[in-house]
């Protein structure tokens, strides 16, 4: 069935071009002279620039499946960033944490050295285009303030515009949150209160060597590998399968590949590990997984029946953080 188009209406007053067209109430008549209320006319263009989601927002970034793995699964950690212009005068360095005291988006320290928060709520869709709103605000604040929430104008740069995209992203872990502060060890008072709060909650963390985004973590029942990657959702779905129904998809004794995670495109598969088996236990098993993995992505024969029930398996046991 034919959708009813709307009747035009004819305009009243002058027309203007979108990117002129003021804020004005949603009820008020369009500034563009169209005759509509502003909801139902350039409001509506502007409403859906601000909610439409992103699905990668990090795509094309150095460090894609690192970045997603800061922003939903790692609680502290700090990576320097690389600004394609440069350091503007005065910054001495702009540092990426997974989050920041007070979950402030970010926070200019009395030296002038310029900290964003990754895991803050955004007010967009797109989260790469916020996180260079606060970047750039950060950049220009004073010394000794924190950067406080605001929506990013919808045609403002995203991060892949503000930076260098042959910079290196390498992600520190720390234990607890002490890189918040610039002497953390003379904290007191409240500060060193919040501060013991927060390293309590910490999970304990670790990023393999070995291979690229595996992050081990340690909880009170039992560890976990946590895997991001950049294969298509469906191709690594199905080369999973194939290693699941070979018997071939765990790390070892003990261990087993129990589903994954969806988070801003990508696919985070998990495995259940031992509480004895540490990060460095993990790393070998985790270098040979990859290699069988690499040849069941390689494969396109259809999957066998046995190979389908797997995969079925690992779908219904997907739950998506983004």
């Amino acid at each position: 069935m034919a959708k009813k188009r709307r009747p035009q209406t004819k305009a009243t007053g002058p027309q203007v071009a979108t990117g002129e067209i003021p804020v004005v109430g949603a009820r008020e008549p369009c500034p563009c002279g169209s005759g509509r209320r502003y909801k139902a006319c350039h409001g509506r263009e502007a409403a859906h620039a601000v909610t439409e989601l992103v699905q990668r927002p990090f795509e094309g970034l150095p460090g894609e499946c690192d970045w997603v793995a800061l922003r939903e699964l790692v609680p502290a950690a700090t990576v320097e960033l690389t600004l394609a212009e440069g350091l503007p005068e005065g910054v001495p360095s702009v540092t990426l944490a997974t989050v920041l005291p007070m979950a402030w988006p970010a926070l200019r320290r009395d030296n002038g050295t310029v900290l964003v928060g990754l895991q803050n709520d955004t007010p967009s869709g797109d989260i790469s285009r916020d996180l260079a709103d606060t970047l750039r605000r950060a950049l220009i604040a004073e010394p000794g303030t924190p950067v406080i929430a605001e929506r990013a104008p919808g045609d403002g740069p995203r991060l892949q515009d503000l930076l260098d995209p042959k910079g290196t992203f390498s992600p520190t872990l720390h234990e607890g949150f002490e890189f918040w502060l610039e002497d953390a060890a003379n904290a007191t008072g409240e500060v060193a209160a919040s501060l013991e709060r927060a390293n309590a909650a910490a999970i304990p963390t670790a990023r393999l060597t070995g291979v690229e985004a595996a992050y081990w973590c340690r909880t009170p029942e039992k560890n976990h590998l946590r895997w991001v990657m950049s294969h298509p959702e469906e191709k690594l779905l199905d080369a999973l399968a194939r290693l699941h129904a070979a018997g071939a998809s765990s790390l070892g004794e003990n261990t087993r590949l129990v589903g994954s995670f969806r988070a801003h495109g990508l696919t985070v598969p998990v495995w259940d590990l031992p509480l004895g088996m540490s990060a460095e236990d993990t790393e070998k098993p985790a270098v040979d997984l990859a290699e069988r993995l690499a040849e069941a992505l390689a494969s396109d024969t259809p999957l066998t029946p046995e190979q389908r029930r797997a995969r079925g398996g690992l779908t219904n046991r997907q739950v998506t953080l983004s």
